[in-house]
């Protein structure tokens, strides 16, 4: 509390009368973490022609990649590692991350039916189960990735996890539409008070 004190200007008292508690004030920030995870999923995962939605798929898990990469100092994401510790103990905390993780795969079944559709992705596959699919592949990267992966790996994980993607006639995709994000198209992994979290 001491640090948060200092780095926002406000005394204990201020912050107390604001949140509550600490445990009310960690929920707060961790809540507005897992909005701001899902707006970025939306940046990247809001519909639009057919035609663009596996360029999109593929923008997306490479950005979730290069996000991870660029994490040299480990970090991680605050979803991830809240999730890993407190959801088993903390019903706000267990909810707040299910809700984030449905609201992840629900965008990405959206773009896998649009893909389908316009007969880039084998439309006799389930869109639920690749959505699950690539869901825990983007939440994998990030676990390795603070695990100590190099930036290459993780990368080709997310070419890897799309190139498996099933095409119409029961061959696999080798190159799906979208090239990995330069580094100027990096969303940082920092709070969402400055920039948006990557994952």
């Amino acid at each position: 509390m001491d640090d948060i004190a200092q780095a926002t200007g406000l005394g204990k008292g201020s912050l107390y009368g604001a949140f509550g508690d600490k445990g009310k004030l960690f929920h707060r920030v961790f809540g507005d973490w897992c909005t701001a995870v899902v707006e970025v999923a939306e940046g990247r995962l809001t519909g639009g022609p057919d035609a663009e939605a596996l360029a999109r798929l593929s923008g997306y898990v490479h950005l979730m990649a290069e996000n991870t990469a660029s994490d040299t100092e480990r970090r991680g994401c605050f979803l991830a590692k809240g999730a890993a510790e407190l959801a088993q103990r903390d019903p706000t905390v267990a909810r707040r991350s299910a809700e984030t993780m449905t609201a992840l795969l629900t965008l990405l079944r959206t773009e896998i039916s649009a893909a389908q559709r316009h007969g880039d992705i084998d439309s006799a596959a389930d869109p639920e189960r690749l959505a699950a699919l690539l869901l825990t592949v983007v939440r994998g990267i990030e676990a390795v990735g603070k695990a100590g992966l190099d930036p290459e790996t993780l990368r080709n994980i997310a070419d890897t996890a799309l190139a498996v993607l099933p095409m119409p006639g029961g061959g696999i995709a080798s190159q799906p539409g979208a090239v990995r994000p330069t580094r100027t198209n990096v969303v940082p992994l920092a709070g969402p008070s400055a920039n948006s979290p990557s994952t």
